[in-house]
């Protein structure tokens, strides 16, 4: 049965990715906006073919995981519409703090920057997925499966939301009036997509909003006066579509860091700490540079 509702999901979902991107790449021909290249839409389906494959591998893996902590599960939801409402809550804010980590641990960054690289941004951008991504992301999952949460609901679910949280990535639609308040939209998303300062580490919910307003990540588009929305990285890759390069980038350069001739201590600190850490001060975090920006407007 929950084979059928995976099915279902990729059967509802692939023709609606292909009207969608293929309605975008129209608009964007006949308005002249150039969101799209084919080398960095290939650059897409190649990143999301490699995550979708070591998906495929560890399925079986990451489902007997959370099967062995569904076994200690604590609450028995028997009401089916409370039970996927409260998956869908609780699984997002599972996404968020992963997420969150992501951002603010270099180790993990390494892994979920290659979701940022591209300085376009379109629907095809929601699948230049995060490569190693699906050898952790289901750590996440535990509490859920503690909870009450069987470990295929969980998966699907994910699946779902997913699907939301690809359609978000895309410049043709402005504001969506009342949602703008709880639901992570393409307004909010493009924010989390932005290499401007103020914009950095910002919106990281997939499908609510709320967790970035509640934890202080949140950030509007109407925040930007006097610039432009920029994509991409703050300082972006010498070869962004190279097969290799795309992929194992922030690992050389963490690689690079730890051939400095400093404590070990301190060359782990280049590995866990928010990106743009250094010991030295000759690079910046979000953090600081959002602060140094701050301070230059208020003088």
């Amino acid at each position: 049965m929950e084979d059928y509702k995976q099915e279902l999901l990729l059967l509802i979902s692939t023709p609606l990715y292909a009207i969608l991107i293929g309605l975008e790449m129209v608009l964007s021909a006949v308005h002249h906006k150039h969101l799209y290249t084919v080398k960095d839409t290939l650059t897409n389906v190649y990143l999301t073919s490699l995550n979708f494959s070591l998906e495929l591998l560890i399925r079986v893996f990451c489902l007997g995981f959370l099967a062995y902590f569904f076994q200690f599960h604590v609450l028995d939801i028997q009401n089916q519409y409370l039970y996927w409402f409260l998956l869908l809550i609780l699984q997002d804010i599972a996404f968020y703090f992963e997420h969150r980590v992501d951002h603010y641990c270099r180790f993990f960054w390494a892994v979920h920057v290659t979701h940022h690289s591209s300085e376009k941004f379109n629907l095809t951008t929601g699948f230049r997925s995060s490569v190693f991504q699906p050898l952790y992301r289901f750590v996440y999952f535990i509490p859920l499966a503690v909870i009450g949460f069987k470990p295929l609901d969980i998966m699907l679910m994910y699946s779902a939301t997913q699907i939301y949280g690809i359609l978000i990535h895309t410049q043709y639609i402005k504001k969506l009036g009342f949602l703008e308040y709880f639901m992570a939209t393409p307004s909010h998303h493009r924010v989390h997509h932005a290499s401007n300062t103020i914009f950095l580490d910002k919106n990281m919910g997939m499908v609510l909003i709320i967790w970035d307003k509640i934890f202080g990540t949140f950030a509007s588009e109407d925040d930007l006066k006097d610039e432009q929305i920029r994509f991409g990285l703050t300082k972006n890759i010498e070869r962004p579509n190279h097969p290799v390069d795309i992929v194992f980038h922030e690992w050389r350069n963490i690689l690079d860091d730890f051939k400095m001739n400093i404590p070990f201590t301190t060359k782990l600190k280049y590995l866990f700490m928010p990106p743009g850490w250094s010991h030295d001060g000759s690079r910046k975090t979000s953090k600081q540079l959002r602060a140094e920006l701050k301070k230059k407007r208020e003088q």
